[in-house]
Parts: C-alpha cells; sequence; structure tokens
C-alpha cells in the first residue's frame, strides 16, 4: 500500500501528486497541516526525521525527499515511464531536476513564504518566534533570515532574478520540443510545474510575457489530466489557514 503525507499547498507534495497521477497510481492521503505545526510533531518526524513533506509510506516504509520519491515511483512502478531509458537523455533530464531542486525552487519559497508564513509569524511575539524556529530541523536559520516580517527587498531581487533565469533555460529547451526533455513529458516538467504554477498564484505571471515558449508549455501543462488531480482543492490558496 501507498501512503502520502502531503499539504495541499505544498509545492513539493504537488510535484509528487503529479508523477503519481501521471503514472495512475492508487494512494492513501494523509493531508498534514503546516500551520497548526503537524509536521512538527513527534509522530510525523518518526517517519521524516526532516520536519517537511511530502513523505511517501510504501508498505510501512518512509521515503522522504520528493525528488527521491519521484524516481523511487518509477523504479517500482515502471508503467507509464516519466524518465527517459537512454543514459545520456536520463542524465539530462536528471541535471534539470537538480537545477530545479538548487534554483527554483528556493527562490519561489520567498514568495510563498512572504505570503504564507508573514501572517502566523507577526501575530507572534520575538520568544515566540524564536521558540518555534528552533523545532526546525532543516530551515531554523533560513526562517530566522526572513524573520517575523518576511523576506526583504535585495532577497525578493535574488529571488526574482533565479526565476528569471530558470524561464529563459525553458525556453530555450522547449524550442526543441513540448516538454522540457523533447517529446516526452518526464519528472523534469513535473519538478517545474509547481514554481510557474506558485508564479501565477503570487502575481508573477507578467515574467514569461516574452517566453512564448514557457507559456505555450503551461497551458499543455494545465490540459494534461494529471494536473487536475495533482492540483485538488486548496493547492492553491496560500494562506495561513492551510
Amino acid at each position: 500500500m501507498l501512503e502520502l503525507y502531503h499539504s495541499p499547498i505544498s509545492t513539493c507534495s504537488q510535484k509528487v501528486r503529479l508523477i503519481l497521477a501521471e503514472k495512475k497510481i492508487e494512494w492513501k492521503s494523509h493531508a498534514v497541516k503546516l500551520a497548526t505545526g503537524e509536521h512538527l510533531t513527534e509522530a510525523y518526524r518518526k517517519l521524516n526525521p526532516n520536519g517537511v513533506v511530502p513523505t511517501l509510506v510504501h508498505d510501512g516504509d518512509p521515503i522522504v525527499d520528493s525528488s527521491v520519491i519521484n524516481e523511487y515511483l518509477d523504479d517500482v512502478f515502471p508503467d507509464h515511464p516519466v524518465r527517459p531509458g537512454e543514459p545520456k537523455a536520463l542524465a539530462r533530464m536528471r541535471a534539470w531536476r537538480q537545477y530545479i531542486d538548487e534554483v527554483a525552487t528556493p527562490a519561489i519559497r520567498v514568495p510563498s513564504f512572504n505570503a504564507f508564513f508573514v501572517p502566523i509569524w507577526q501575530s507572534m511575539s520575538d520568544d515566540e518566534f524564536f521558540a518555534y524556529t528552533e523545532k526546525l530541523p532543516l530551515r531554523k536559520h533560513f526562517y530566522r533570515k526572513m524573520g517575523r516580517d518576511g523576506f526583504g527587498e535585495a532577497d525578493m531581487d535574488e529571488a526574482l532574478d533565479k526565476l528569471g533565469q530558470t524561464l529563459d533555460r525553458m525556453e530555450d529547451a522547449l524550442a526543441e520540443g513540448p516538454w522540457l526533455m523533447g517529446q516526452r513529458y518526464t519528472i523534469a516538467d513535473a519538478s517545474i510545474t509547481p514554481t510557474i504554477v506558485r508564479m501565477e498564484d503570487a502575481g508573477l505571471a507578467g515574467m514569461w510575457t516574452n517566453h512564448p515558449g514557457v507559456a505555450a508549455w503551461y497551458l499543455r501543462i494545465q490540459d494534461r489530466p494529471n494536473f487536475s488531480v495533482a492540483y485538488m482543492p486548496g493547492s492553491r490558496d496560500i494562506s495561513p489557514s492551510c
């Protein structure tokens, strides 16, 4: 049995749900409420010591990290593959996935966290905020850098620059076909989809006005059956009640 501990609004959860839907895999949902700290409870951290979502549990064994989960799913459930079979093409896909994990995903956290977490933290005292960050296994210093008032102008400018670079690279790649790897939808497309969706929801869709390839790709992405499955109700509501 497959179980997924996830949050509707989590971009990393979204990319795993995209692959589960693409591969037509059935799974049991465990929604984790981030606003109340369910991801930091002792019970959840027994599954995922990083205290983040998602976590996939397969026959009782937890698999963590969204990129690892997606490759694991393709290893264990080979039907409807989402990776190229040829080694060089697979390496290029993994290079895309790594770039997305290291550049685009951290960059979109800046506008996302300002929208989602700042309204929560502004109701805290400095001591309460410090105590909250002490519970975070991975991102304590990241959250403290942001602070109770959110990221400032310099951090936002850096994030937007990295997102712009991502769009440029996507535009170049999409000149070779409808998907990032050419003629075939892969994990690379699923990995970047939540970033583009979150950009739109954060009012940043104008950034691809001059990227017609990206704009056309995004329309194709939204037309795929896995999109409506992965983006369940509440997935695009980045409010602190989620």
